[in-house]
């Protein structure tokens, strides 16, 4: 089976989050069982550096403003397409805006030409090679299922992967007419979207099959609350929606391989965690008192939860736990949990930016992670938490609430609780979920089997890529029919 995947990152390439690990990691369990991924990616300078030879399979004289070409390569274990468009493309900054976080003008130009190419590999634009499935992934690539539509690959089958609904791709309407798609497209039933083009919208309308990386989030779309105004459509395509949770690439997230660690463990050797602790306590200046380290690595936004962890710190610090905060965001934010790490020295320590070396080396060492997102589609940071023994800490929501068992007294004596969840979201909820926390690591045995339980949970892609590789097949029954 050819698969067809487009995507605007793809780890170790580029990536600004979980949707780069997903489209990184996926191919390579999709290969396990028989699927062969090959996946279109924007030639930006660092996608563009990573291979030699500039061999276009195919040119386009003119693109979306410029000349392109698409280029077929194999980086490690991946097989990439890639939209070799530098007056698109070639920019530094990061994938989406300036360095200095401005997004970029003409972003929907960008990401239509993505989309293009994508609609035009799907119709056979590429000699040698016809997928069988398309497979979509967020508003960047959601417009290739358009493309699709009104283009020769209408009856290739595709599916669009949803990672965060908030983000849709709206533009006004004046950019129709630079699309290239045929006028019927702008109408209810295509791409436009309260007047405009929606990116996204055009591609939950077109997709034959539409997945969630979570089969919570999948039910919460279809409320007014979580929909963001597209729930009413999704609901109308409620009987091809999909949940499907996400995995992790557990040879780079394992603790008894991991580089980045001061010291590697096991479930069975998990007092070499302490090694790593120290890092920590070294890295946020938090006292070395035995206390539980509550860690914090996430953008620090509004859908993230940030304000609210924020606005309990005080309250977190008088539970008896330390802090250990890593990200950036809102300059509102970092600045008021700097303020609390002056306030609270040695209980409370930030590091505004992202470093992925210490973020593991904080899933290694913390004693636990918390993710008090308002929404989370998934989450991969919980995923990692509990392959580390790093017990997470969760709002009952999307993805949080379908891969953390909560530590009540059923699973307790059960044994089989892997963290903690609270509800609703609000900075009590989390503070008496920061106070069970506090009481059960005083319970060495209770807290190691914690630990031990959450460290046995599959969070690899290979039942995920089971369940992928099923959708598959039903669409290309639903064509042969």
């Amino acid at each position: 089976m050819q698969v067809l995947s487009v995507t605007p990152e793809i780890f170790p390439l580029i990536k600004t989050g979980g949707l780069a690990d997903v489209t990184g990691a996926l191919p390579i369990a999709l290969a396990r069982k028989g699927v062969a991924m090959r996946t279109l990616v924007p030639g930006y300078p660092v996608v563009m550096a990573a291979f030699a030879k500039k061999k276009p399979v195919y040119q386009y004289p003119l693109l979306q403003g410029g000349k392109a070409s698409i280029h077929a390569v194999k980086i490690g274990d991946l097989d990439l397409f890639v939209l070799d468009a530098p007056h698109l493309f070639d920019r530094q900054g990061g994938p989406y805006g300036t360095a200095s976080g401005a997004d970029w003008p003409d972003n929907w130009r960008r990401f239509a030409a993505l989309s293009q190419a994508g609609g035009d590999i799907a119709g056979g634009s590429i000699s040698g090679y016809q997928p069988d499935i398309v497979h979509a992934h967020d508003w960047q690539s959601a417009m290739t299922l358009a493309y699709m539509r009104y283009g020769k690959a209408v009856g290739v089958p595709s599916l669009i992967t949803v990672h965060n609904l908030a983000f849709q791709g709206q533009f006004g309407a004046g950019i129709f007419g630079e699309l290239g798609l045929p006028s019927v497209a702008m109408q209810l039933d295509g791409v436009e979207y309260y007047g405009g083009v929606g990116f996204l919208k055009a591609g939950l309308q077109a997709a034959w099959a539409i997945t969630t990386v979570s089969p919570t989030y999948a039910q919460e779309i279809r409320s007014p609350e979580f929909g963001m105004g597209l729930d009413g459509l999704i609901n109308m395509r409620a009987s091809d929606l999909y949940g499907i949770v996400n995995g992790i690439d557990i040879d780079v997230w394992n603790p008894q391989t991991d580089k980045h660690l001061v010291a590697n463990y096991s479930a069975e050797t998990l007092a070499a965690r302490a090694k790593n602790r120290k890092a920590v306590e070294e890295r946020f200046g938090l006292e070395a008192d035995g206390s539980p380290i509550v860690c914090v690595v996430s953008r620090l936004t509004w859908q993230k939860g940030m304000d609210i962890l924020a606005a309990v710190v005080d309250g977190i610090v008088a539970a008896g736990a330390c802090l250990a905060i890593l990200g950036s965001g809102d300059a509102g934010l970092e600045g008021t949990l700097l303020a609390a790490a002056a306030r609270h020295r040695g209980r409370v320590g930030v590091v505004v930016g992202y470093d992925e070396g210490l973020s593991h080396v904080m899933q290694g060492g913390c004693d636990a992670i918390i993710i008090p997102s308002r929404f989370e589609p998934c989450g991969l940071t919980q995923l990692y938490g509990l392959r580390y023994g790093c017990v997470p800490v969760v709002a009952r929501t999307g993805g949080l609430a379908d891969t953390v068992i909560d530590a009540n007294e059923a699973a307790l004596s059960a044994g089989v609780a892997t963290g903690f969840q609270f509800a609703p979201n609000n900075g009590s909820a989390m503070l008496h979920a920061i106070q069970r926390l506090v009481e059960q690591h005083a319970r060495p045995a209770t807290w190691t089997s914690i630990q031990r339980q959450g460290m046995k949970a599959d969070v690899s892609w290979d039942k995920s890529a089971e369940k992928y590789v099923e959708l598959y097949r039903l669409l290309l029954s639903k064509r042969a029919a």
